[in-house]
């Protein structure tokens, strides 16, 4: 694994030269994946997806059992994370996504879902939220955060929606470190990875960008730091899949 010369401000995709552009390349390339992103999803991951977002869903449980809990899932994508913390309580949660392609297919999974049939998902760019200051009881995101423009930003406009001693929870890809797996894992994401979901998707740029976004993105310790620098308190972590997916929780004080 290479040394980093500087951490990451936000995404970079190619070419990119200012975050409004990064902004909407990441919005243009995820209307573009939208009709295949659950199918590659599932298919990349040999379904560790789901159990991923469910471990999230059971850590969040003691906000998701309680009936007057309000939940905004931040880019939330086609709604697998919505759904997953739906089901493990009576808290009222609702999904947020800039990519309108992506929202459509989450209202289209919600309506075919009877205990979920009611749940809103509003087209919202997670750097100006259009929501009031302490409106939320959780905000989460899962694999999500790290295609933000500007990472401090998100953290302090999510900082901002958070009523005080609410909780923050960003599932996310990372590095696994230097050995045997870890390298695999790497040879996996950057070379077969793009090869397979270039080719069912069409989109070789994106699932090009997708692995070269983990790599800049930052490692658990480096994310800990940021959260802090912000005023997030109460701040921990657990890794998943060989160090490959991290779920960070910390608190608004």
């Amino acid at each position: 694994m290479t040394e980093r010369s500087a951490l990451p401000k936000g995404t970079q995709p190619e070419g990119a030269k200012t975050p409004q552009e990064a902004s909407r390349q990441v919005r243009d390339m995820f209307t573009r994946i939208a009709p295949r992103y659950d199918l590659l999803n599932h298919l990349l991951s040999g379904q560790m997806d789901r159990m991923w977002r469910a471990r999230a869903a059971k850590e969040l449980q003691f906000i998701l059992s309680r009936p007057d809990s309000l939940v905004l899932d931040l880019c939330c994508g086609t709604g697998d994370l919505a759904f997953a913390l739906q089901r493990k309580g009576p808290a009222r949660v609702l999904g947020a996504d800039f990519s309108h392609s992506m929202l459509t297919r989450a209202r289209a999974k919600a309506a075919s879902e009877n205990d979920t049939s009611s749940m809103p998902f509003l087209e919202a760019d997670a750097l100006r939220l259009p929501f009031a200051d302490a409106s939320f009881h959780l905000v989460t995101s899962a694999f999500g955060f790290r295609n933000l423009a500007n990472y401090e930003e998100g953290l302090r406009e999510i900082f901002r929606v958070l009523k005080p001693g609410a909780t923050l929870a960003i599932l996310e890809f990372g590095e696994p470190p230097s050995g045997l797996l870890g390298d695999t894992y790497r040879f996996y994401t950057r070379t077969v990875l793009p090869k397979i979901g270039g080719w069912i998707s069409g989109d070789a740029e994106a699932y090009s960008y997708l692995p070269k976004s983990v790599a800049r993105f930052f490692r658990p310790e480096e994310l800990v730091e940021l959260l802090r620098q912000v005023g997030y308190t109460e701040i921990r972590y657990h890794l998943m899949t060989l160090g490959s997916v991290a779920l960070h929780l910390a608190a608004r004080p």
